[in-house]
C-alpha cells in the first residue's frame, strides 16, 4: 500500500500571491477546511512546505 497524507486547507487564498493560490489549486484545495488525500511524494511535501500558513497535514497513512 502506498503512503499517503491527508492535507487540510486552514487559510484563505484571498490577498495571497498568484503562486500561493496556484499551489493550493495544484493540491486540489479551493475552499476552507477542505481535505484531500494525496500521495506522500517529495513534490507533494514541497508544495505543502511552500504554503504552511494555508495548509496543514492532518494525518499520515500507510
Amino acid at each position: 500500500m502506498a503512503k499517503t497524507i491527508v492535507v487540510k486547507q486552514i487559510g484563505s487564498p484571498i490577498r495571497r500571491p498568484k503562486e500561493q493560490r496556484a499551489t493550493l489549486v495544484g493540491l486540489g484545495l479551493n475552499k476552507m477546511h477542505k481535505t484531500r488525500e494525496l500521495p506522500d511524494t517529495p513534490s507533494t511535501r514541497g508544495m505543502v512546505e511552500k504554503i504552511p500558513h494555508l495548509v496543514e497535514i492532518v494525518e499520515e497513512r500507510g
